[in-house]
Formats: C-alpha cells, sequence, structure tokens
C-alpha cells in the first residue's frame, strides 16, 4: 500500500498532538478538582506548598512515604492549605477510611524533608499520632493499602521495605512517624493483596 507524503505528514501531526505532553518539561492536560485515586476527595493543598511538576517524565517515581499526621484530620488540612507551613502530602487517610488527594501525583509535594525524596515519591499522610494506637484503625489499614496499590502499580514500584518507606526512613529528617505502633507487616501483607487482587490472609 502507498501512503503519500501528504498522509504521512497529516498521520505524524496526529500522533505529536495525542503524545507532545508525556515528554519532559511539558505541562500535562490538567482538569480542576480531578483526583489520580478514585473516590478521593479533592482538597487543594496551598500552591506555596508543592512545586509544579511533570512526574514521571521529569522525576521518576519509585517510593510511597508513609506519614501520620499527628493531629486530626481538619488541622492536617489546615496545615497544607497555610501557605506558611511549607508542608503539605499529596493524600490524607482518615481512621474510617475516606480518602483526600490534595497534590496531584504530578506534582513535587513538599512533604519528606528530602528534595530528591519529594521529587521521586508520593507522600501518603494518616490521621492519628503515632503512640496512639486506635489511630490505626482497619478502615484506614484497608483504605490506605488500597491507595498504596494504586500508586505502585502506576508507576511500577515494588511493594516491599526498600519502596513502601516510613518517614522516619527519609534521610537527613527528625520525624519518627509513621512509628513503632504501625503495622508494617500487615501493611505490606494488605497492600501486596491489592495489587494482586486477592483478599489478604489475615
Amino acid at each position: 500500500m502507498t501512503v503519500t507524503w501528504g498522509r504521512l505528514q497529516v498521520r505524524r501531526r496526529e500522533e505529536l498532538s495525542r503524545s507532545w505532553w508525556r515528554l519532559p518539561g511539558v505541562d500535562k492536560p490538567r482538569a480542576a478538582g480531578a483526583v489520580d485515586f478514585r473516590g478521593a476527595r479533592w482538597v487543594a493543598a496551598s500552591a506555596a506548598n508543592y512545586r509544579r511538576a511533570d512526574r514521571p517524565a521529569d522525576y521518576p517515581v519509585d517510593r510511597v512515604v508513609v506519614h501520620v499526621t499527628q493531629g486530626g484530620y481538619a488541622s492536617a488540612v489546615r496545615a497544607f492549605q497555610d501557605p506558611g507551613h511549607g508542608a503539605a502530602a499529596h493524600y490524607i487517610v482518615r481512621r474510617d477510611g475516606r480518602i483526600t488527594q490534595l497534590v496531584r501525583e504530578l506534582d513535587v509535594a513538599f512533604h519528606a524533608g528530602n528534595r530528591e525524596y519529594n521529587e521521586r515519591s508520593v507522600g501518603i499522610e494518616h490521621e492519628g499520632f503515632v503512640e496512639d494506637p486506635a489511630s490505626f484503625t482497619e478502615a484506614l489499614y484497608a483504605a490506605s493499602a488500597r491507595l498504596a496499590a494504586a500508586i505502585c502499580g502506576r508507576y511500577g514500584i515494588p511493594v516491599d521495605r526498600e519502596h513502601i518507606i516510613g518517614h522516619d526512613q527519609v534521610p537527613g529528617t527528625d520525624h519518627t512517624d509513621p512509628g513503632r505502633l504501625w503495622d508494617w507487616e500487615r501493611y505490606l501483607r494488605l497492600v501486596g493483596a491489592e495489587r494482586a487482587g486477592s483478599p489478604p490472609a489475615r
């Protein structure tokens, strides 16, 4: 079959129009209020608490960082909406399992206290206190595991302790969350089961 030069040019223009946004340094299409995790509620963080980016084209994403808010859900949202706070995570998971997204995964949230880790990770906050075992409810673990599994699937992140880490593991941090009461074995089992699409063992 012969393809004329004119048709070839049209085809190439169409291909470029569909793929230009994949290139590094090019703003990808965005819709106001859009979320990266189905079912999440959108509440925008202050633009002072994250940096607009085009991940993973400009920064590969290979980590999930687990945080604990050290407070209630509403106080965490207020902090992340405060331009003077200087920090925000991509998501907050509430004790009842509801999920709020505050920063798009495309963008670099200031959550880890380390520029390199901010650029390469997605931050998940969990409502509660590191020394309060009641903070880490079944609903919170289950919802966070679904979220983490979706993130890992999107970027090809392995479900292990090298790639799903606590804030306390970030180089240079002075934070201790998620703390000694966070059940890593349970959490990774739940995330792994969600990735595999099978019910987790209890």
